[in-house]
């Protein structure tokens, strides 16, 4: 392998005195194990073949700055290249993109170690891997994160540093800590330019999927609430004015599903309502502060009931929110950042008291020909509640439905297994049969029976809910938290809730939602400890919510607000603008400064000549920059003779101590001996 000097991994072969590996491999594989930590957290967005790939091509190129072998051909690499772009295509349909873009960045810079040639072959991979460490913020910005990727923008630097070094054997140490003192030497600038960059939303704002999970759905079918019961992470936080609501109170409305196929719930198509009547609040009212995470939906959960009228808007984040006629919140394209609003809400209200054919009939309709035990059922309610006003059968159908749960053997499960394998009557297996179920399958039976009777019913998703303590002062609700009831209608009461979960599992309701069973690992934490993940689990939480409240989340108000704090009236964007003037104007007059001292000699032995020079220029003897102590010695006994001595045995003693270890010390006590000399010969000559 050709040797060039100047760049890590190809050095002439030179060997550390403390590394058995000669400086080129050294520095080869230090270069290779930062392009692998880059890469890392990248491994769960690309393709299972990309990982793979980069693997083996950094594996290989690390075999060969091992045993010292010649790099691979042109045309070895180029019939690599043409795989990868093959499958990049067959995988992603284009080689343009997000996706596609980052897979073939990954995979041209594990190829790019195999054809390190040249300088401008290590220059192009540091700046490769400079941009694949902002990729990943494409995909994740929390903390945990921007430490790693801080970790390896150290690394990359020091690998910079050492192309900068050509000579000797440099230790890896070494190039660490100028790295480090450079990028603290920007570090205040770098925190400068993100307080007062203007906060242009196309070129500020979190990347569409940053964060972004599937959590709620536009649509239900059987089995949906399950898969998202295990996952703990945080769907949204709540910061009330005032104390919360009681657990039976937080219910979140998201989505509300109307149509049913027999297998699917979906929303309905009307964007209507046909003559709303403003609902009628009551009770306490509860304003609070929502800080949402990205959920993949339209919808906004919002406690209810949350008021408005039909096209209604609040300003959610850079969204904004529309009020639907079936009283959920929308937004014209889903979450896929955080969202921040303010709302108020009343936990009792009565609305929706006036329905149109057009909504009447589909809150009744169900698939001809399905799940014919239940439509009896429901017409036998019917029937048996035929002698009552529309009020009162259908308050009688609820109560007989939510007896049945609670006496007839259902069971709450996270496990029910799978319906609808043998049978399309899937609400005839789970109500008749097994009787085994979760959230969903409680809701979706129940608004069939109740259509059934001839009473207008819908399924309404979101969350129910938080935990029991407050994180921050925050109230947290979880992905774990989703959650699905049922609404029926009344003429006098409009839309009322009824959750048949309540029935068979009251203490779901109060807040302690079903867990999955705890894994090997987290059980034995647990018996060591109880609690132990917990505990992590929220101080990891806070973190996260700490940095995203202060970094992530730092908009223009908090830009405005922190220049009011420093005594600017009314602040704008030109108050910002001359803020950043002023502070790029020192920076530069520093960075003059320190230029300007950084000309000047700054160790004691530089200092000292400079300082012997100007004395000798007083005595009118010349001095150059290559002369010695010594040779001035000379020259100020040929000029003055014998009065001089005491000035000359001086620089020779100076000359003396240049080697010694405290030179620091030994050349203070000199300068104040030589000045005295030299002021006494001045003095002398003068005479």
């Amino acid at each position: 392998m050709s040797a060039l000097p100047g760049l890590p991994g190809f050095g002439r072969g030179t060997r550390s005195t403390r590394s058995p590996l000669p400086r080129e491999a050294r520095d080869t594989l230090f270069l290779l194990a930062i392009i692998a930590a880059t890469l890392l957290p990248h491994a769960g967005h690309l393709p299972w073949w990309c990982s793979l790939l980069t693997a083996a091509m950094l594996g290989w190129r690390a075999r060969l700055a091992w045993r010292s072998e010649a790099l691979p051909g042109r045309w070895s690499l180029l019939a690599v290249l043409a795989l990868v772009i093959g499958l990049t295509v067959a995988t992603h349909k284009t080689i343009l993109g997000r996706e596609a873009g980052i897979t073939m960045l990954a995979m041209l810079m594990a190829l790019k170690t195999l054809e390190l040639r040249a300088r401008r072959d290590a220059f192009v991979i540091f700046f490769l891997g400079f941009f694949l460490v902002l990729t990943q913020f494409l995909y994740s910005q929390s903390p945990l994160v921007a430490v790693w990727m801080l970790g390896c923008v150290w690394a990359l630097l020091s690998a910079l540093v050492l192309a900068q070094m050509p000579q000797g054997v440099p230790s890896l140490k070494l190039a660490a800590r100028i790295a480090a003192r450079n990028t603290l030497i920007g570090l205040p600038v770098m925190v400068a330019l993100f307080v007062l960059f203007p906060r242009f939303p196309p070129l500020w704002s979190l990347p569409k999927d940053a964060g972004a999970r599937t959590g709620l759905s536009d649509s239900m079918s059987f089995g949906a609430f399950a898969e998202v019961v295990g996952d703990d992470t945080i769907a949204m936080r709540l910061r009330f004015d005032g104390a919360p609501p009681p657990q039976r109170q937080l219910y979140f409305r998201a989505q509300v599903l109307t149509r049913f196929d027999g297998r699917t719930w979906t929303a309905s198509r009307m964007t209507w309502a046909t003559g709303e009547t403003p609902p009628r609040l009551t009770g306490p009212v509860f304003r609070y502060q929502a800080t949402l995470t990205p959920l993949r939906v339209t919808a906004i959960p919002m406690l209810e009931f949350s008021p408005g009228s039909t096209g209604a808007q609040l300003p959610a984040g850079r969204l904004t929110a529309t009020r639907a006629p079936q009283g959920h919140w929308l937004v014209p394209v889903p979450v896929a950042e955080p969202l921040r609003f303010r709302q108020e809400a009343w936990t009792r209200a009565t609305w929706g008291q006036r329905l149109g054919r057009a909504e009447l009939g589909e809150a009744l309709s169900l698939p001809p020909g399905l799940n014919p035990r239940a439509v009896a059922l429901g017409a036998s309610l019917r029937e048996r509640f035929a002698s009552l006003d529309e009020d009162a059968r259908a308050a009688a159908v609820d109560r007989e439905l939510r007896t049945r749960i609670r006496s007839d053997g259902f069971g709450y499960t996270l496990a029910p297994g799978i319906y609808g394998e043998t049978t399309p009557n899937t609400i005839d297996e789970f109500w008749f049969d097994r009787k085994l179920g979760f959230c969903e399958h409680f809701a979706a039976a129940y608004v069939v029976l109740m259509r059934a009777a001839g009473v207008p019913a819908r399924i309404v998703t979101g969350f129910q809910g938080a935990d029991s303590t407050l994180q921050d002062g925050d109230l947290i609700v979880r992905m774990s938290q989703a959650h699905a009831w049922a609404e029926f209608w009344s003429p006098s009461a409009g839309w009322q809730r009824a959750d048949p979960t309540a029935a068979v599992s009251p203490e779901r309701i109060e807040g302690q939602p079903l867990r999955a069973a705890a894994g090997v690992i987290a059980g034995a934490l647990d018996q060591w400890r109880p609690g132990l993940l917990m505990e992590l689990r929220t101080a990891w939480e806070r973190l996260n919510n700490r940095w995203q409240q202060t970094v992530l989340n730092f908009s223009t108000g908090d830009q405005m607000s922190l220049l009011k704090r420093l005594g600017f009236d009314n602040p704008d964007w030109t108050t910002l603008g001359q803020v950043a003037g002023a502070l790029l104007a020192l920076v530069a007059l520093a960075g003059a400064a320190v230029a300007a001292w950084q000309r000047r000699p700054h160790d004691p032995w530089s200092r000292q000549r400079a300082r012997v020079r100007r004395e000798l220029d007083r005595l009118g003897i010349a001095t150059g920059d290559d002369e010695t102590p010594r040779r001035w010695a000379t020259r100020v006994v040929e000029r003055h003779g014998s009065a001089a001595d005491a000035v000359a045995d001086a620089l020779l003693q100076l000359e003396a101590q240049r080697y010694r270890q405290d030179l620091a010390a030994a050349t203070s006590q000199w300068q104040r001996r030589f000045a005295a000399q030299c002021a006494e010969l001045r003095q002398a000559l003068a005479r």
